[in-house]
C-alpha cells in the first residue's frame, strides 16, 4: 500500500511540474511569434 501511495504522489509532482514547463514552454513561443509580428511590421513601414 505504502508503494502505491509513494507512486501516486510522485507521479502527481511530475503532472504538475510538466504543466509548469508546457506553460512556460508557451508563452515563450508566444514571445517570439509577437517579436517576429512586431519586426515584419516595423520593416514594412
Amino acid at each position: 500500500m505504502k508503494k502505491i501511495i509513494t507512486l501516486s504522489l510522485v507521479a502527481a509532482a511530475l503532472a504538475v511540474s510538466a504543466c509548469n514547463t508546457i506553460s512556460g514552454a508557451g508563452r515563450d513561443v508566444s514571445a517570439a511569434g509577437s517579436a517576429v509580428s512586431s519586426g515584419a511590421e516595423a520593416a514594412k513601414n
